[in-house]
């Protein structure tokens, strides 16, 4: 499946979004990218991006250490054990799982308010991430590369 076709398919299905002369917006989609670590998942999502200007890069919060190039909100938003431990117990994570002894959630605010926006969202998440999110929405896509 080549670059083209996967946002090809994301254009059919939200063919409103981008005229600016349309007053109805269609809603958008929750697409699940996953994958074992190193096989390009990072690339082909911000390419993907690139190219469409209908679809949003989900950025996920996690409590590991920021690299030394990572911008916060741009790459994840970093925040401490406690602060990440307070968004589970409020219900304000989509998904979350622990990696490698760090943990990553998806902000479930930040996903609603791109489909509301009637945007796509891609999730670049891991296979027990997106198992979670199927449970809210069950009509997402999901691309195992």
């Amino acid at each position: 499946m080549s670059l083209s076709s996967i946002g090809a398919g994301l254009q059919k299905e939200t063919p409103e979004i981008g005229s600016m002369n349309e007053t109805k917006r269609s809603k958008g989609k929750v697409v699940i990218v996953s994958g074992p670590s190193g096989v390009g998942k990072s690339t082909i999502c911000k390419e993907v991006v690139k190219r469409l200007n209908n679809v949003y890069l989900s950025v996920s919060v996690t409590t590991r250490p920021r690299g030394e190039a990572e911008v916060d909100g741009e790459d994840y938003w970093f925040i401490s054990e406690r602060e990440f431990q307070e968004r589970v117990d409020k219900g304000l994570l989509l998904e979350y799982a622990e990696v490698f002894g760090h943990l990553y959630g998806t902000p479930r605010d930040k996903v609603d308010a791109a489909l509301q926006a009637g945007k796509s969202i891609i999730l670049e998440i891991d296979v027990q991430g997106a198992k979670q999110a199927k449970r809210t929405y069950r009509d997402m896509v999901m691309i195992f590369i």
